[in-house]
């Protein structure tokens, strides 16, 4: 249910955060992310400023319909510090895994714990349903760190991407399992 998700702020070391549905007057918010997260990747190949602003929002509006898509009926949230945008955390729900679609911050809420804790929350729903977690990461993303730090682990790749899961945690268990994956 959305309610897990949106009903209470996330408090970290005195840095109080909240989650609610993404709306329709996000969208140049959004854009604007997308651009904080993706354009450093165009810093320097020569690009004028006009063409690698145009090629990031082409970019923007692709991944908008590939997730309108693909992950129609996921919870699409933002993430919010003392009522202003500062990120997204988009997860799929499905059967038999809870697919974390997107997670991004602006580069100043980056490195606070706000990107642990929502990997937590998401986690924990998970194991109360018995069901993975998963997460495509680009290969060279740092990020990689923290996921391995929160029990996930290598299930396989597609260039340039690491898929990455993480089991659901038992009442007994202290530490996740490493779950077997056929076919990575």
């Amino acid at each position: 249910m959305v309610a897990d998700f949106v009903s209470s702020p996330i408090t970290l070391h005195g840095l109080s955060v909240s989650l609610r549905p993404e709306i329709r007057e996000d969208a140049p918010f959004l854009a604007a992310l997308f651009a904080s997260v993706r354009g450093p990747e165009f810093q320097g190949n020569g690009w004028p400023d006009e063409v690698r602003s145009a090629f990031l929002a082409d970019q923007f509006r692709c991944q908008v319909a590939h997730y309108a898509r693909y992950y129609a009926d996921a919870l699409f949230l933002i993430i919010e510090r003392d009522g202003a945008p500062i990120g997204r955390f988009y997860l799929h729900r499905g059967p038999r895994e809870h697919r974390i679609v997107d997670i991004s911050l602006l580069p100043e809420a980056r490195s606070r714990g706000i990107g642990g804790a929502l990997l937590d929350l998401a986690c924990a729903g998970a194991s109360r349903h018995g069901r993975i977690v998963s997460i495509h990461v680009e290969k060279n993303n740092p990020a990689q760190r923290l996921y391995q730090r929160k029990g996930f682990t290598p299930a396989g790749e597609s260039d340039p991407y690491w898929l990455m899961i993480r089991a659901p945690e038992t009442e007994t268990s202290t530490a996740p399992a490493s779950p077997v994956v056929a076919g990575g």
